[in-house]
């Protein structure tokens, strides 16, 4: 009598129920998540669009001033020393206030915080256009410094918790695009509404620009709210209980530390960036007294036009390129890019070669303003977001102030023809302090 076997598929390894459940809902879930995640994987949003426009917006405004405000203090009776000390009194404000704003951009609403910055430009705007002495002049650059670190900080760190971390250098890039051509675009159109409304008319006009950048925040959807760490639960785990910035233990969440004002982490790009400043700064102080000395045949201010156009082409066409090569790759083009554009600026002789000095500026300053704000923030991490772009913008100041300073030193004391020759070694420098660095600078 023959005893009957188990057919062979019972041999093979069963699948319970709930397990086969448990694979259909998750590849339902799987299939239902793909649409939303190419929807908020877009590199442009409505919410980004409006956070550029309003960027670019506050960039002008500020740009507009800074190439007339030294002749409106002199007009108003102040020395060569004190006109000096309007002019930087804006970017030197700013350098001290920017961690402050970092800190806070990284705790409370970004749209909050940008329309405080508004309204001191509105403050500034006002006693630009009543000055009547130095004075007043340096209370109106304190205040606009004062709102110059709040909305440059909080824009960028809303720009960044918009990004999809994958699109984040190309997205920064962009952004950067803004910051660039307002930076290009504004000193231009000061120069030109200078010459034809007066200095006044022109401050008061520049409020134009930032009423369409409190019009623009307000129209943001995502209001800028703070991305907060997750805390290990103490019931689970008390030793694992961190604070928000990452420090052990409950009694010193309170306590001061230099990483509540500045990420070390970002310091080194921020001093690489500045020699770029340093230098950029220079000529644009600079540009319309070197030409006037030399007796150029040159039109100084279409050096700005030239570069915002080149700039806007260069971050279009290669915006993909931010995310697949590597920092010390656009360290070494955004070098030689400022090398070549100080080599045509000894050289000059015509607008043909200002125009190469302009492309070349957009390859230097410009691609590396975009490069190391997006480096910045992919190394901070999106919760030190803020801190870690209010210390990039540490680096502009810095060169905001330092190079108008060495300028006046070079120019007043070496021929013209020495002035771009000099802020050559900028670059080596740059390398310098990058290679001294090199393992916090890479990702």
């Amino acid at each position: 009598m023959t005893v009957p076997t188990a057919p062979e598929a019972s041999n093979k390894p069963t699948i319970s129920a709930s397990e086969t459940t448990q694979q259909t809902q998750s590849a339902k879930q799987s299939r239902q998540s793909k649409q939303p995640q190419r929807k908020h994987d877009r590199l442009i949003t409505r919410d980004m669009a409006l956070v550029m426009l309003a960027t670019f917006c506050f960039m002008s405004s500020n740009m507009l001033a800074n190439p007339i405000v030294a002749g409106y203090a002199e007009s108003l009776g102040a020395s060569g020393m004190l006109m000096g000390v309007v002019a930087g009194s804006m970017s030197f404000t700013s350098l001290f206030c920017r961690p402050i704003a970092g800190n806070l951009s990284d705790k409370t609403s970004k749209r909050t915080l940008v329309a405080i910055g508004t309204v001191l430009y509105f403050a500034a705007g006002l006693l630009y256009y009543f000055a009547n002495s130095p004075t007043m002049l340096i209370m109106a650059r304190v205040i606009n410094g004062v709102g110059f670190a709040c909305c440059s900080v909080c824009l960028a760190t809303w720009m960044s918790l918009l990004l999809p971390i994958r699109h984040m250098g190309a997205g920064m890039g962009l952004y950067g695009t803004m910051n660039a051509l307002a930076m290009a675009v504004g000193p231009a159109l000061g120069i030109r509404a200078q010459k034809h409304i007066g200095y006044r008319l022109t401050f008061l006009s520049s409020l134009i620009l930032a009423a369409i950048m409190l019009i623009a925040t307000l129209m943001v959807k995502n209001g800028g709210q703070p991305v907060r760490k997750k805390q290990t639960s103490t019931t689970e785990n008390p030793s694992a209980a961190v604070d928000i910035d990452g420090s052990a233990g409950a009694t010193k969440k309170h306590l001061f530390s230099i990483r509540s004002i500045l990420e070390p982490r970002v310091v080194p790009l921020s001093l690489t960036f500045m020699m770029f400043a340093i230098a950029y700064f220079a000529n644009q102080s600079f540009i319309v007294s070197y030409v006037q000395s030399r007796h150029l045949p040159v039109s100084s201010d279409l050096f700005f036009m030239f570069y915002a156009v080149a700039l806007l082409v260069l971050r279009l066409g290669l915006r993909d390129l931010f995310d697949s090569k590597g920092f010390r790759f656009w360290l070494t083009v955004c070098s030689l890019g400022m090398l070549a554009m100080l080599a045509c600026m000894t050289f000059l002789f015509n607008d043909w070669m200002l125009l190469l000095a302009a492309i070349f500026t957009a390859i230097g300053y410009g691609l590396m303003s975009s490069v190391t704000q997006a480096q910045a923030v992919v190394i901070a991490g999106r919760e030190r977001s803020g801190i870690a772009n209010s210390t990039y913008y540490a680096g502009i100041d810095l060169g905001m102030s330092v190079g108008p300073f060495v300028g006046g030193l070079v120019y007043g004391h070496l021929p013209a023809v020495w002035f771009y020759p000099v802020f050559m070694l900028a670059m080596p420098v740059a390398w310098l302090i990058y290679l001294l660095c090199v393992k916090r600078v890479s990702r």
